[in-house]
């Protein structure tokens, strides 16, 4: 009798490497039995990753969700794994300390038994913090290594990094080779250098099919004493996810190993019910090109994780940069254009930028340099002219420690803009913050939740947690999937009713009726009403103030303007330490005017002008497109 081999399902990451969103809780808890049913696994990956944060965009209780999807596992001792990104927890950018423990003992005590904690730029303090936290929250800690494949990121690389983590308490290692570009032969190698230290230590391999590798590495790892394998399964396999379960065990099974039998009518009545989910309002956000394989992916090695959401950015960009082109009778450019012009762009930068291993977030970082640099050189513009916060704190190594040297170029436009490299424990940046999160769970008489969960979601994603409790989530995804559900039906040539916020220039004596106003940092919006008999304001009149002249000069369009150079959604802040721009400020070249949240980052808006501002045109959270006016300026 060969080797035992068991499988994960990765029902989760299923979904999140096909498209945006996750089913809800009523149709997860609706397959869990079945899944249970086809009798093959032994785990099952069910949150973590952007789960929460997903569940907070459609409106929906995260927490409620996780605690009702594992409890079937849980009642039957199936295994639940969670993936969670070191440092930045379960969201895009860096969580403090007391909020990363919190994560992990809520988690347990939701019914998710490992973590599978990794770290972008596989810098150990960051791993080993989540294995300490993880632990004494009381999961299982999975030690995670972010698989690539550069000069850099040797077999001898990988296998000292898996004893830095078992040495600091990690229960169980995982390959996780996100892009699907591992080569076979080297992950083998990797595998059987731990087993041969640690035999005792579990080895589970993550692998997404992209290029087309992962078939082969399955057997590689397999045959080097890799114990369990993650898989999909159908409709949601292949593509930019994973290896069929169906494949995998036939592989493995002729291979000589022992792999527990399949249900197959469980497995059948598996796929239909994932198939009724894409089709219930799933399917809307998932690119049929995502689910084939593209062996150009070998090149940029952009993972199958972030597959799903970079084809949902790209019809965006492409969107706006080619409303851009025929504003100046430039020919269109179509998808493919922008996608290979992309993935040359990753492949040139990457190096430049340190080889940062290429999951989430960095691979996003990678992706997002490189998609601007695309626009922009399209534009005429430089490269590297537009790089978010986030992209600088990975850069300047407030994240940790990049594999591999910075190009001189980037060093030297960092030091052009001022900016410092950071060498100590990234964690040391972040200092606690929990209280901050309690105070306003306190100030809006919002219930801190079962084991403090509540509080855990505002402080992990409190932008989309406060959108969830105003129902503002909910009622912009119903709109988004109201409009691609009649784009799709053929609806899209019905005419909207023109809105009230159409960019006009106004009349001299034009009259807002409400107005934003900021007090002790708190926003309002107000209304503004006028006496009917008031006559108004005379121009020429030379009784006029400074103030007076400025509006009269922004109102008849002499006032300079700061535009949108990406689509998103507008802040005047990212934090609450940051002091907006207001009406009345006056701003220099270079000062930061705002900021755009685009791709999963803040991009700083920085101005090209220098005067006093007398408009700012949106509100925070607002939509604003490409070349849209942000402030305007005199």
């Amino acid at each position: 009798m060969g080797k035992d081999i068991q499988f994960s399902l990765m029902y989760r990451d299923m979904w999140q490497s096909s498209g945006k969103y996750m089913p809800r809780v009523d149709q997860l808890v609706r397959i869990a039995p079945v899944i249970i049913d086809m009798g093959c696994f032994s785990r099952v990956e069910t949150n973590g990753g952007g789960f929460e944060q997903i569940n907070l965009l459609f409106g929906e209780n995260p927490n409620k969700s996780v605690r009702a999807w594992t409890q079937p596992f849980n009642d039957v001792g199936i295994k639940t794994h969670m993936l969670e990104r070191a440092l930045n927890g379960i969201r895009m950018s860096p969580v403090p300390a007391d909020i990363r423990k919190l994560m992990f003992k809520v988690k347990k005590k939701q019914g998710t038994d490992i973590a599978r904690s990794f770290d972008g730029l596989n810098d150990e303090r960051n791993i080993i913090d989540s294995i300490t936290y993880a632990k004494a929250g009381g999961m299982i800690a999975q030690g995670t290594l972010s698989l690539t494949y550069s000069k850099v990121h040797t077999v001898d690389y990988y296998i000292e990094l898996a004893s830095k983590l078992i040495d600091h308490g990690a229960d169980e290692i995982c390959l996780k080779d996100m892009a699907g570009i591992g080569r076979p032969v080297s992950l083998g190698k990797i595998v059987e250098g731990i087993k041969a230290s640690y035999p005792e230590v579990i080895i589970q391999y993550h692998g997404h099919s992209g290029p087309g590798f992962a078939p082969v590495s399955i057997l590689e790892v397999a045959r080097a004493g890799a114990d369990i394998i993650d898989v999909g399964m159908e409709p949601l396999s292949w593509g930019t996810a994973h290896v069929d379960l169906l494949t995998a065990h036939a592989i493995l099974k002729d291979a000589g190993f022992n792999v527990p039998d399949i249900n197959m009518k469980a497995y059948m009545e598996a796929r239909s019910l994932t198939q009724e989910f894409i089709d219930d309002f799933l399917g809307y956000y998932i690119n049929p090109k995502n689910r084939m394989m593209n062996s150009l992916l070998i090149g940029p090695g952009l993972p199958g994780g972030m597959m799903g959401s970079l084809m949902a950015d790209l019809e965006n960009n492409l969107a706006s940069l080619n409303k851009w082109m025929a504003k100046r009778n430039k020919p269109e450019i179509t998808q493919d254009q922008l996608l290979i012009k992309l993935f040359e762009e990753v492949e040139y930068i990457w190096p430049k930028l340190g080889y940062p291993p290429l999951v989430t977030p960095y691979s996003q970082y990678v992706k997002n340099v490189a998609l601007m640099n695309v626009i922009q050189m399209y534009k005429g513009k430089e490269r590297w002219s537009m790089i978010a916060d986030n992209i600088w704190d990975m850069i300047l190594g407030k994240s940790g420690k990049l594999p591999g040297k910075l190009d001189e170029e980037i060093v030297e436009l960092a030091k052009a803009q001022g900016r410092e490299f950071y060498t100590g424990r990234p964690q040391d940046l972040y200092p606690d913050n929990l209280d901050v999160f309690r105070k306003e769970m306190a100030d809006n008489n919002w219930d801190l939740g079962e084991d403090e969960e509540e509080l855990m979601e505002l402080a992990m994603h409190p932008e989309q947690y406060r959108a969830y409790k105003s129902g503002a989530a909910k009622q912009a995804f119903e709109e988004d999937l109201a409009k691609r559900k009649a784009e799709k039906e053929g609806a899209s040539q019905v005419t909207a009713t023109p809105v009230a916020t159409t960019s006009v220039t106004p009349p001299v004596n034009y009259q807002p009726k409400s107005m934003n106003i900021e007090i002790n940092g708190e926003k309002f919006k107000v209304a503004v009403s006028y006496d009917e008999n008031e006559a108004p304001v005379e121009t020429k009149s030379p009784a006029l103030n400074g103030s007076a002249k400025e509006e009269i000069s922004a109102a008849n369009g002499s006032a300079k303007e700061v535009l949108a150079p990406v689509e998103g959604k507008f802040f005047r802040t990212k934090n609450a330490s940051e002091k907006g721009v207001n009406t009345g400020d006056f701003v220099k070249v270079g000062d930061i005017i705002g900021y755009i949240e685009s791709m999963k980052v803040y991009n700083a808006i920085t101005s090209e002008i220098t005067g006093k501002v007398v408009e700012v045109c949106h509100a925070d959270g607002d939509d604003v497109e490409e070349d849209d006016a942000l402030i305007k300026i005199v």
